[in-house]
């Protein structure tokens, strides 16, 4: 049955939670640990009835349960009494990081010749079973009246939610998306690219299944209407990570992991918006500057190929001039001060800086980079910002700590693996900076709930890519960073405005109902609390209303950046 662990393999045999198993069928799953296939109750049951016995036989051996021969004799007598359900993929916990476990091990035992199914593994994960199910039970709650919003945002609008960037619906779009399907391919191989008989078996309604939002619904569809269909549902991914050891505590790849395969936490890369400012101003930490540093709402120009580009603030200006810090303006997410920033930085060391704290995909050094152009995973992103949160050491995130043979032998411990990316002091500016979003009048972090900031610092930074394809949200706690995701799978569906779909509307919730939940349960492990503080104390005073009574404002003068140069 490809059953990983006791809850789920008692869940599959007997349909019970593992502390409610009787002797006899805790000895049944004892037995096919020695060999799943050979032991087997389902497919062998005499070789499992046998093997289930002779474990019997050693716990009366023993004296453990079994305290006499007249008592052995009657429970190996008994059957084996299966409620046999297989528990595939798609179903129960974690069904998204399943997938992505299994890929793993699997390349992990054909490396060493090892049998995945039949060699009774132990495998041993750092998800964490309660946090796993408040951040799937946070996702679903959110989505799902999301995507109704969307629905009749799109209704209202009266326009299919395919739009190119000028917002205008994009023409064959489904027609062009259908030849990405394998249906289309396995059609077209069958009647011919381009003939008739293809248009036809495309738009042929048959009987069918199809995912929606209050769960699953027997229709008549085509090809093409199941596409339709499809095609404007909304995506997210999460991930939780303890931002010290490196282990990811919880990982939501996807609204639906029957209908929807794709992994968004690692497997999909999209643009971070304003999420990825935090290098931007990580950079300007390390060079000197301090979160209270003045600066102007003003607009630069940057010479590119072709003409002069500005970055726009959210309200499509140049900016109107007011002086503020940076701390304020990273809370506010202010557009034309993170170029400033940038312009005066260098977008190569911007670069460098994000690659360093743990960044690994590909960032083309830019002027728009700033505003989070370059794709990247929800999984790198979760890394990089736990290493603000670990005092500036970066450790990558993983998910497997232990993997033992049947016997017990460790095959292969898995250590974190971290390096010193940046000095505690500047890890701690970020912090600060970060918990400006929560602080600061105007942070994008304002309308996270009263009850999460009682006690508690927090972090926290909210992003939208152009016409809120992308919304995200990365939220940090001293003990907890996570990162949430939404959107569409093709970047052209998005909402028909930034109200519904910038960050703080489709992916902050989804972060402010997980830490709710995992706060109201004492035994989830999560806890307020203070950020750690730099060992050897600040080098800088982090009271801006005191810096700006000592110094005078600092004019920044902004120059034309030639990107050939």
């Amino acid at each position: 049955s490809n059953s990983f662990g006791i809850k789920v393999a008692a869940e599959t045999y007997f349909n019970k939670q593992p502390d409610s198993l009787n002797l006899q069928e805790s000895a049944v799953l004892v037995g096919m640990l020695q060999a799943a296939t050979l032991y087997n109750p389902q497919r062998n049951p005499e070789n499992s009835l046998r093997k289930r016995n002779e474990v019997l036989y050693k716990v009366y051996k023993h004296g453990y349960k079994i305290k006499t021969r007249e008592q052995y004799d009657s429970i190996t007598a008994l059957p084996i009494e299966l409620k046999y359900s297989v528990q595939n993929q798609n179903e129960g916990l974690a069904t998204y990081f399943r997938t992505v476990m299994s890929n793993y091990l699997m390349r992990f035992c054909k490396e060493r010749g090892i049998d995945l199914w039949n060699s009774g593994l132990r495998i041993y994960t750092t998800i964490d079973s309660k946090l796993q199910k408040y951040a799937e039970e946070a996702m679903e709650e959110h989505m799902k009246p999301l995507q109704k919003q969307f629905n009749e945002e799109w209704k209202r609008v009266g326009s299919n939610p395919w739009q190119d960037d000028n917002g205008r619906e994009i023409r064959g779009f489904l027609e062009s998306r259908i030849k990405k399907t394998d249906a289309y391919k396995s059609l077209a191989e069958k009647y011919g690219e381009g003939s008739d008989s293809l248009k036809i078996a495309l738009k042929l309604k048959r009987p069918m299944t199809v995912y929606t939002a209050d769960g699953e619904r027997d229709t008549l569809f085509s090809f093409m209407d199941s596409l339709n269909h499809y095609m404007r549902y909304l995506q997210a991914g999460m991930m939780a990570m303890d931002p010290t050891t490196g282990h990811i505590k919880a990982w939501v790849g996807g609204v639906n992991h029957k209908y929807f395969k794709y992994d968004h936490v690692k497997q999909g890369t999209r643009q971070p918006g304003s999420t990825f400012k935090p290098f931007v101003y990580g950079l300007a930490m390390e060079s000197g500057y301090s979160p209270c540093h003045p600066m102007k709402d003003i607009s630069p120009s940057f010479k590119v190929p072709g003409g002069v580009w500005w970055p726009p603030n959210s309200d499509g200006k140049r900016g109107n001039g007011e002086e503020m810090t940076i701390r304020q303006a990273m809370a506010r997410s202010v557009n034309s001060i993170t170029a400033q920033m940038m312009q005066q930085l260098g977008a190569e060391n911007v670069v460098e800086f994000a690659h360093r704290v743990g960044i690994s995909s590909p960032l083309d050094p830019v002027p728009s980079l700033c505003l989070g152009t370059s794709d990247v995973s929800l999984f790198e992103m979760v890394g990089a910002y736990s290493t603000f949160v670990n005092s500036g050491i970066y450790t990558e995130p993983f998910f497997i700590t232990r993997i033992e043979d049947k016997h017990g032998n460790v095959i292969e411990n898995f250590v974190p693996k971290t390096r010193q990316a940046i000095n505690e002091q500047t890890a701690y500016k970020m912090i600060y900076m970060l918990m400006g979003g929560v602080e600061e009048r105007g942070g994008t972090s304002g309308g996270l709930s009263k009850e999460l900031k009682i006690d508690n610092e927090i972090g926290g930074k909210t992003g939208t890519t152009n016409n809120a394809s992308d919304g995200w949200y990365m939220g940090l706690t001293h003990d907890l960073v996570t990162g949430v995701w939404v959107g569409g799978d093709e970047r052209s569906i998005h909402f028909p405005s930034w109200l519904f779909g910038q960050g703080g509307r489709s992916a902050r919730p989804i972060w402010d109902k997980f830490m709710m939940k995992a706060y109201n349960d004492p035994e989830s492990g999560i806890t307020k609390g203070q950020f750690q503080r730099p060992s050897s104390g600040l080098d800088i005073s982090l009271d801006c209303l005191k810096v700006s009574q000592q110094q005078d404002s600092v004019e920044v003068e902004v120059q034309p950046w030639d990107i050939n140069n």
